[in-house]
């Protein structure tokens, strides 16, 4: 079945608030600076399961640059597309679940958490860092361990919320064939 493009944008925009609001105001400060323990990346995660690619990438990107405009310090550009980059790519990986027929089995969860792992890897030991140092001129130490502490927190996050809210929905979603006609007698 095909998406409706307006569910799309509809998601993309709640999607986006929800995880400005997670992650600007369910925050808790770590010990690096400008690093948080957030649980919008299970959000992001989930969502881009649901949405698909471009969904995913637009609610990373646009959530987090509303994070960071809200904080007043300007937007943080190099983390900002690493957000849309996990995102994406997990919107990507989704095309392996079958979220819509309400499945997510074990084999899901594993395959879920490995991605989720390597898109963060990917966005905050890869792309935050490098992008910190060729926008802003960063040290490259001091951009690396945020990349690995952030990146850290939100596999962590993402494996418990991001599993969680799968398997939620996959619970709550009715299974083909489960629904019988009821028989005149």
């Amino acid at each position: 079945m095909k998406k409706s493009p307006v569910r799309t944008i509809v998601a993309i925009g709640i999607g986006a608030a929800l995880f400005f609001v997670l992650g600007r105001f369910v925050a808790i400060p770590s010990p690096v600076p400008n690093t948080n323990i957030c649980i919008q990346y299970g959000l992001l995660a989930f969502m881009a399961a649901i949405f698909g690619p471009v969904a995913g990438a637009l609610i990373g990107l646009i959530g987090h640059a509303l994070i960071d405009f809200s904080y007043g310090w300007g937007i943080w550009w190099s983390w900002v597309i690493a957000s849309a980059c996990f995102g994406g790519l997990m919107g990507i990986v989704a095309k392996r679940f079958r979220l819509a027929d309400g499945i997510f089995e074990k084999k899901d969860i594993l395959t879920f958490n490995i991605f989720q792992i390597i898109g963060h890897v990917i966005a905050w030991g890869v792309i935050a860092p490098v992008l910190d140092i060729v926008m802003y001129a960063e040290p490259a130490n001091k951009v690396f361990i945020q990349g690995l502490v952030g990146g850290l927190v939100n596999i962590v996050t993402t494996a418990i919320v991001g599993t969680l809210l799968c398997v939620a929905y996959a619970a709550a979603k009715p299974k083909q064939g489960s629904l019988e006609e009821e028989k005149d007698d």
